[in-house]
């Protein structure tokens, strides 16, 4: 369990129906329980339905459209994977401007499973070594990202794992990136 405190410090999470569940829950609990303030983010305004793998799981409360939200609002992201979540997000131009904004802010980013399907859409993995869900591997290294099979890889802010599997050391490092805050070399 990461000791880092993240006071004061403010997480969006940016999920649509179809979120893998625990990929939001547990790092929230995580991220929370250092002491930041997380934060619900979603194109659709009322609620979104969470997904036990292919089974649908609880709904959740949305904090905040993204289409009136900025990345300036936050001090890190948190990009829940699940099939259909990274799916639509990509095709949201709010969202995947959202995304993209924490990289040219140097803000840390922190991505599990199918989540890294919006960062390619943001065009901000290009040169970076990453992981993912295996089946995105091809997505990745075409938009030019360096795939690899590991728990958790970390790249200059940027935090992504493979699976629920993972979530102990994903959550561990994302708090550790969060704390750090602003990296310069996280970057669109």
């Amino acid at each position: 369990m990461n000791n880092q405190s993240l006071q004061g410090k403010r997480i969006a999470f940016l999920a649509t129906d179809g979120f893998e569940q625990v990929e939001l829950t547990k790092p929230w609990e995580a991220i929370k329980a250092a002491g930041a303030e997380c934060v619900l983010v979603s194109p659709k305004d009322t609620q979104i339905q969470g997904m036990n793998h292919d089974e649908k799981g609880d709904t959740f409360p949305v904090d905040q459209s993204v289409h009136s939200s900025t990345a300036e609002d936050f001090d890190g992201l948190v990009l829940p994977g699940g099939v259909a979540n990274p799916d639509s997000l990509r095709t949201c131009s709010h969202s995947v401007d959202f995304v993209r904004d924490f990289f040219k802010q140097h803000k840390p980013v922190a991505a599990i499973c199918h989540g890294p399907w919006t960062l390619i859409e943001a065009d901000v993995v290009r040169g970076r070594k990453v992981t993912s869900w295996p089946s995105l591997k091809t997505d990745l290294v075409n938009a030019g990202a360096q795939w690899v099979d590991e728990e958790c890889v970390c790249d200059e802010g940027l935090v992504t794992s493979r699976n629920p599997d993972d979530l102990p050391a994903f959550c561990d490092k994302a708090i550790e990136e969060f704390a750090e805050g602003k990296h310069a070399q996280q970057t669109a």
